[in-house]
């Protein structure tokens, strides 16, 4: 019997699933194109932050614990090297720095509607929704309490404020395939 979060933490290590108001929410598995996403976003910033020494980059299944008590499992997670001293074993103690979601047909509400609230709230400074359904990216900055979403500049980048010198082509994420990772590095200027 799952009764607690630290419970939870060692019945479910590496199944996708979160911890909600002391209940387990298990996820269903990601599609294809989901992981395909997930997978080139987590390799282009694994190599920015390493590069640049700016802290560390995890994908699902890990745990961020929020304050209020929920675990959540972003798709994505950026903690700035100030604050690794949150990092436990299987799970962050607070909000990550930067928080991604790719949105499934399932996780629509929980992404845009429960996640965005308790991110907001717990103080992720900034959150990427990458939508492949309707192909659309949102960046959200934490300002003031709120999100305000972050446009694209002229040429069509979207720049993270986290992440100095990190940006990324709306278009690169729904392109099939998805653009070579090392091609993609050299235009954000990491590689030569």
């Amino acid at each position: 019997m799952v009764t607690s979060y630290d419970d939870f933490l060692t019945a479910y290590t590496g199944i996708h699933a979160e911890w909600i108001d002391g209940k387990v929410l298990v996820m269903s598995p990601a599609s294809d194109k989901h992981q395909d996403i997930v997978d080139f976003f987590t390799a282009l910033l694994r190599i920015f932050v390493e590069t640049y020494r700016l802290g560390w980059v995890r994908s699902a299944p890990f745990q961020m614990k929020l304050p209020f008590s929920n675990g959540r499992e972003p798709d994505i997670l950026f903690v700035a090297k100030e604050r690794m001293d949150r990092l436990r074993l299987n799970y962050l103690d607070g909000p990550a720095d930067l928080a991604v979601e790719v949105i499934s047909p399932e996780s629509v509400a929980r992404d845009r509607g429960e996640k965005f609230s308790e991110y907001e709230q717990a103080g992720v400074a900034e959150y990427w929704l990458l939508d492949p359904l309707r192909k659309q990216a949102e960046v959200y900055l934490l300002a003031e309490g709120s999100y305000q979403l972050m446009r694209a500049d002229e040429d069509g980048r979207i720049h993270s404020t986290v992440l100095p010198g990190f940006w990324l082509r709306e278009e690169w994420i729904w392109e099939t395939p998805l653009p070579p990772v090392l091609d993609t590095l050299r235009e954000l200027g990491v590689l030569a």
